[in-house]
């Protein structure tokens, strides 16, 4: 079977696509898409204590730990004491993180009504449809060696 008859190289190429494009316009803004992500997913009136980001985001708690160093550095964010549980961090976003979380959710937006300009409500509705199925068959089977 040739690669561009398998599944995941689709789903590899065309997230390779957005990833680029994400990060080409996070530059613009001296960020990076996985600093956009961090932003979209705290809360930008409470924070989000610091080991519910990485399960939302799907990373290793120590790739979290770089990635909000560099955003404090850069004074995106800060991180507080939980007022309600000590042991905890919360990671709360500053006025410059307010205004870039608007910017990557303005990009995440347009992004989303080019997509829905050129390809249709059904084609969308199977879309979704598929790749839920893909990842339900990924989380449920393991591929075995014959």
């Amino acid at each position: 079977m040739r690669r561009e008859e398998t599944v995941d190289h689709h789903i590899k190429a065309a997230w390779h696509s957005i990833a680029r494009m994400y990060n080409q316009q996070a530059a613009l803004y001296d960020a990076t898409m996985a600093m956009g992500y961090v932003l979209l997913v705290i809360n930008a009136e409470e924070g989000t204590p610091a080991t519910k980001i990485a399960p939302l985001m799907g990373l290793e708690p120590r790739s979290l730990t770089r990635l909000l160093n560099t955003m404090e550095e850069r004074g995106v964010i800060a991180r507080k004491n939980d007022l309600t549980d000590k042991r905890s961090i919360r990671v709360m976003l500053t006025a410059k993180g307010k205004q870039m979380r608007e910017k990557a959710k303005e990009t995440v937006l347009q992004f989303n009504q080019m997509v829905r300009h050129e390809i249709e409500p059904e084609k969308l509705d199977v879309f979704f449809e598929v790749i839920t199925k893909i990842q339900q068959v990924v989380e449920r089977e393991p591929v075995h060696e014959n």
